[in-house]
C-alpha cells in the first residue's frame, strides 16, 4: 500500500502542511491502494491495472518488432503521465515478458509491483552516480528499454499539447549499446484543468512542479477511456551519425514521433 503522507515528507521534507492535504485528496488513495493491494507483480501488474481503470488500449504497428533477439529503446512521447505509462509496461511486457526496464522518477519506485522494472532517475534534485549507473548497467544489458525522453509528461506548448525538448541520453546510451530505436507515439491529453495549473506554477516562479501533484487524478478521469499506441520501424543505431549531434538527434526522432 501507499503511505503517500510518508512519501512526500521524506521527498520535500519542507512542504506545507496544507498542500500534503490537497494533495492526498487529489490522489484518490483508497482506489489506488484497492488495486495496489491486490498483490499484482511486473507485467501482469500493468495488465490487470489497464483493466481496472477500464481503458480501452489501442496498438498499431506490432507487426514492426520483432522478438528475434534485437535488443529496442522504445521511445516515446508522454502526453498522460500515468495510463501512457502503465500501456508502454503492457505491451512490452506481453512482447518481451519481464525482461524489460522503463527509466522513471525515483519517485514512482513507491509502486511496489513495478519496482522490479524500473530504473530510478532523480528528477528532482541531483543525479546520484549510483543512480546513473543503474542507468548503464541497464541499455548495456539484454533487456528491452521503453523511455520518455521528455523527462515529464506533455505540456501546453504554442498552443499545442506536447512534449518538452527530449533528452539525449537515449540516443547516445543506444549508439553506444547498439540498439535500434524504435520512434512511438500516445495519442491523448490530460484536462485543461492540468494545463492551467502548469501555466500558474510557471507564472509563479515555482520550482516545485505543481501540476504533477494532479497526475493521480488524471489517471484516476482516464477510467472507460480509450487509448491509442502506435509503434513506428525501429531505426538502426548507425543511423545517428556525426551529421547531428545527440541532441539534434533526440529532437528529430521526437519530430518523427510528432508525425506519426
Amino acid at each position: 500500500m501507499i503511505d503517500l503522507d510518508k512519501i512526500l515528507r521524506k521527498k520535500f521534507p519542507r512542504i506545507p502542511g496544507f498542500l500534503v492535504r490537497w494533495i492526498k485528496k487529489l490522489f484518490h488513495i483508497d482506489f489506488l491502494n484497492g488495486f495496489i493491494g491486490q498483490g499484482y507483480q511486473g507485467v501482469e501488474f500493468a495488465q490487470e491495472c489497464i483493466k481496472y481503470l477500464n481503458i480501452n488500449l489501442v496498438v498499431e504497428g506490432l507487426e514492426n518488432i520483432k522478438a528475434d533477439g534485437t535488443r529496442y529503446t522504445f521511445a516515446c512521447n508522454h502526453p498522460l503521465g500515468g495510463a501512457d505509462a502503465i500501456a508502454l509496461v503492457k505491451v512490452m511486457g506481453e512482447l518481451f515478458g519481464d525482461n524489460c526496464r522503463f527509466p522513471v522518477n525515483d519517485f514512482l519506485m513507491n509502486i511496489k509491483g513495478l519496482s522490479g522494472m524500473l530504473i530510478p532517475v532523480n528528477k528532482v534534485g541531483t543525479q546520484s552516480r549510483e543512480l546513473a549507473l543503474g542507468m548503464e548497467r541497464a541499455f548495456a544489458s539484454d533487456a528491452q528499454i521503453g523511455t520518455f525522453p521528455a523527462g515529464k509528461c506533455s505540456r501546453k506548448i504554442d498552443g499545442k499539447i506536447q512534449d518538452v525538448a527530449w533528452g539525449k541520453s537515449f540516443i547516445t546510451k543506444s549508439v553506444q549499446n547498439n540498439r535500434m530505436v524504435v520512434p512511438c507515439r500516445f495519442f491523448g491529453q490530460n484536462s485543461k484543468r492540468f494545463y492551467r495549473l502548469d501555466k500558474i506554477g510557471k507564472m509563479l516562479g515555482m520550482k516545485f512542479p505543481l501540476a504533477m501533484i494532479l497526475l493521480p487524478d488524471e489517471l484516476y478521469r482516464a477510467q472507460g477511456s480509450t487509448l491509442r499506441l502506435v509503434i513506428g520501424k525501429p531505426i538502426p543505431p548507425e543511423h545517428f551519425d556525426n551529421t547531428k549531434t545527440p541532441l539534434q538527434w533526440a529532437a528529430a526522432v521526437r519530430e518523427m514521433v510528432y508525425g506519426i
